[in-house]
C-alpha cells in the first residue's frame, strides 16, 4: 500500500495535512443522474492507499462514499473515520446565506458523517432553481454575493461541520475580495489544471495568500464528454518524456504538478490505474523534462458557458474571461 504525502492548509484545528492526492468522484453519468461511482470502487482505492475523497452535492456520489467508509471501517480497512480526508462542495443552488447551512447538513447525511474535512463554494455563481439541472437556462444564473455566502461558509467551520473551508473555480479578483473581509481566509482554490494549462498566475497568487491549489482533470479528464478531452493524453512532449522514464502520460503529468507544489484530484475507477496515478513519489521530472513541459501551448478546457449552460449571459461571459 502506497503512502500518499501530505500538504498543510489551515484549519479550525491550527495547521493540518491534506494528502496530496485525491481519489475524484465526478461522473459523467453522475451529473446525468445514472449510475455513480460503486462504494466497491472506493474500498478497493482505500486498499491501495487514497485516504483523500473528493466528493460534490452536484456529483450524486456523497451516499456511495459513505457507505465506502462505513463498510472500510467494518473491514478494518481504516481504524477510524480520521485516518480520511473528505472534501464536499456546495452547490450553485444553495449559495445564498440562509442555504449554506442545510445544504452542509444535507451533505452530512448522505455521507453519514458528523463532519467533512473540506468544504468548498463549487463555483463563483449563484443559481435560482428548485431542482439541479442541466444545461442550466440563463434566466437562473445570479451573480453570487460572495460575502454573505463566505461568511456562512464560516459559521459551517465555527459550528464543526468542516474542519476548513474553501473555493473552487475563483480567480485572484474575487479571492481578493474575500480575504478583505474574511475571518477565517480559503484554504483552497481547486480549479482546472494541468501540463496543458499550467495557472502559472493563479497558483503564483495563491501561494502569496497561503491558499493551496488542488489540481482538478490533471489528465484532461479523458474519456468524459460533457468536459473532458484527450489533449493532455495525446501530448507528444509528455509521450515522448513518459516513453523515456517507461512511465505512463498519466504519471507524467501527475508528477508535473506534484513538483509545482498543489494537490491533485484524479478520477480513475479502474484498479490499475488507480495504482498506477500512485506511482509518482519515488522518482522525479529533470530540468529538462520541466523546461520541455514549460513550452507546452497552452489551451484552458473547462468553461460555464458549453458545460453548464449552452445560453451565453453576462455573469458566466465575465467569470469565463477572467479564468483565463
Amino acid at each position: 500500500m502506497v503512502t500518499i504525502p501530505g500538504m498543510m492548509i489551515s484549519s479550525s484545528d491550527g495547521p493540518r495535512p491534506i494528502p496530496v492526492i485525491a481519489m475524484g468522484t465526478a461522473s459523467e453519468s453522475g451529473l446525468l443522474g445514472n449510475d455513480v461511482v460503486k462504494s466497491s470502487t472506493i474500498i478497493e482505492a482505500i486498499k491501495l492507499g487514497y485516504r483523500h475523497f473528493d466528493t460534490a452535492a452536484i456529483y450524486r456520489t456523497e451516499k456511495p462514499l459513505g457507505e465506502a467508509i462505513r463498510e472500510a471501517l467494518r473491514l478494518g480497512l481504516i481504524k477510524s473515520r480520521s485516518e480520511l480526508f473528505i472534501t464536499t462542495k456546495l452547490w450553485c443552488t444553495s449559495a445564498d446565506r440562509h442555504l449554506v447551512l442545510p445544504a452542509i447538513n444535507h451533505s452530512l447525511r448522505n455521507l453519514g458523517l458528523e463532519y467533512v474535512d473540506l468544504y468548498l463554494i463549487h463555483w463563483p455563481i449563484k443559481l435560482i432553481q428548485h431542482e439541479i439541472k442541466l444545461p442550466v437556462p440563463k434566466e437562473c444564473v445570479a451573480t453570487l454575493d460572495v460575502k454573505v455566502v463566505w461568511a456562512a461558509m464560516e459559521e459551517c467551520q465555527h459550528l464543526g461541520l468542516t474542519k476548513s473551508i474553501g473555493v473552487s473555480n475563483f480567480y485572484p479578483k474575487i479571492i481578493q475580495q474575500i480575504l478583505s473581509f474574511a475571518k477565517i481566509p480559503p484554504a483552497v482554490n481547486q480549479v482546472e489544471m494541468n501540463p496543458l494549462w499550467q495557472q502559472k498566475k493563479l497558483t503564483r497568487f495563491c501561494k502569496e495568500n497561503s491558499i493551496l491549489v488542488t489540481a482538478y482533470s490533471p489528465l484532461g479528464a479523458f474519456g468524459n464528454n460533457t468536459w473532458g478531452h484527450n489533449r493532455v493524453m495525446e501530448c507528444d512532449i509528455l509521450q515522448e518524456i513518459a516513453k523515456s522514464k517507461q512511465k505512463t502520460v498519466a504519471q507524467i503529468s501527475l508528477r508535473w504538478l506534484y513538483e509545482q507544489g498543489v494537490s491533485i484530484a484524479v478520477k480513475s475507477f479502474n484498479t490499475e490505474r488507480m495504482k498506477q496515478n500512485l506511482d509518482i513519489f519515488s522518482w522525479s521530472l529533470t530540468k529538462e523534462e520541466l523546461e520541455k513541459i514549460d513550452k507546452i501551448p497552452q489551451r484552458r478546457h473547462v468553461y460555464l458557458i458549453g458545460t453548464m449552460s449552452t445560453e451565453p449571459n453576462e455573469i458566466m461571459v465575465e467569470i469565463d474571461a477572467e479564468l483565463d
